[in-house]
């Protein structure tokens, strides 16, 4: 069993023998394991996802440059690199990804003794996560962000993606769903303007391109079991050139949300203004004061742009037939169009409210 597994495990450096292999069951890309060492000590193995990420290679540069980048920073505080940033093991090619002779790709880092969450069962776990993700981004606030691939071309360019829905809206092939879905692609159409505050300021050099981590959930931050306190951000796959924005609104699209992302009564979906303080309140903290004051500014407007684009991504899927994100039913993906439109509508309800907490947690 795992026979394959431990193979691509023997071509690592590593400290010591493995002697057992077991698999994780969460995340939903790659292909994850935790090895055992002789030595007492864990690593982990993972089977990158090469249908997501087409270009292991860049993919891995980009990790190994930001990893590098936090360890010296991380030393330069005084802190511990090995329990606060990512450390992965050098294949016998000398590169940190080994590929077997099926093709697959390979890579290994070793294990932080952390705990992670998959939801929020206390506040305080969110403002946490919050602070490492805010620390995160001042720590990276002088690396050169166009220097990274991008691992996944215009994943947050919600310009691109409003182009694809009115592609998608003018090519649909069905009568029905165009029909189904009329008040949605109205409100989509008429919220185009969202698709261009980050973009556009970017373009401008109105704000920074910056290193952005783009996957921000709670999940992805490492925390101490018994003080709670944030560790190490991890998962860095979808680290890119984008906007602060996309990493603050994404957290606060999914974790203040009231409801699941597919929740098909909205009458139940909202955002929680006390999950909003929480992770502001982290976030800044962590920052340390790294953003321009149009960043600060726009932060809220960072969780409408990131509402608005997972709207765009789920109709455009729904228009041309279900051919992206993994269905439970044949109407998954407009019930989570209509989630998402409902959560913006709520945000854009409560957008007072969202700056005058920002304001209040600059100080």
């Amino acid at each position: 069993m795992y026979e394959k597994e431990l193979s691509a495990v023997s071509h690592f450096k590593l400290p010591a023998a493995p002697y057992s292999v077991e698999p994780i069951t969460w995340g939903n890309i790659n292909r994850t394991f935790t090895v055992f060492l002789t030595n007492g000590t864990k690593y982990v193995l993972q089977n990158v996802n090469v249908n997501v990420f087409k270009k292991p290679n860049e993919l891995m540069s980009n990790v190994k440059g930001v990893c590098d980048f936090l360890k010296e920073k991380v030393t330069a505080a005084g802190g511990d690199p090995d329990r606060e940033t990512v450390t992965y093991a050098e294949a016998d090619n000398g590169s940190m990804l080994y590929v077997d002779g099926d093709g697959k790709y390979w890579r290994m880092s070793r294990f932080i003794e952390a705990v992670s969450y998959q939801s929020i069962a206390r506040p305080i776990l969110f403002h946490n996560a919050a602070q490492a993700f805010g620390k995160f981004q001042a720590q990276l606030a002088d690396y050169p962000a166009d220097t990274l691939f991008e691992t996944i071309p215009d994943f947050h360019n919600t310009v691109s993606r409003f182009e694809a829905f009115e592609r998608a809206l003018s090519e649909c092939k069905n009568p029905e769903r165009l029909e189904e879905c009329k008040k949605e692609c109205e409100f989509l159409k008429s919220r185009e303007s969202l698709a261009h505050i980050a973009v556009d300021a970017i373009a401008s050099g109105k704000m920074p391109l910056r290193v952005t981590h783009n996957d921000t959930k709670l999940n992805n931050v490492l925390l101490d079991p018994i003080t709670d306190k944030a560790l190490c951000v991890i998962d860095l796959d979808t680290v890119m050139p984008g906007s602060v924005l996309y990493d603050f609104g994404d957290a606060i699209r999914f974790g203040a949300c009231t409801a699941a992302e597919d929740e098909p009564n909205t009458s139940k979906i909202a955002l929680d203004l006390g999950l909003f303080e929480q992770f502001t309140r982290g976030f800044i903290s962590g920052l340390g004061g790294a953003l321009t004051d149009l960043e600060y500014e726009l932060l809220p407007e960072g969780a409408m742009i990131m509402t608005y684009e997972l709207a765009l991504r789920f109709l455009t899927d729904y228009l041309d037939g279900d051919t992206y994100f993994k269905l439970n039913y044949p109407e998954h993906n407009i019930v989570r169009t209509r989630a998402q439109i409902a959560l913006l509508t709520d945000m854009e309800k409560k957008l007072y409210e969202m700056r005058s907490i920002v304001k209040r947690c600059r100080g």
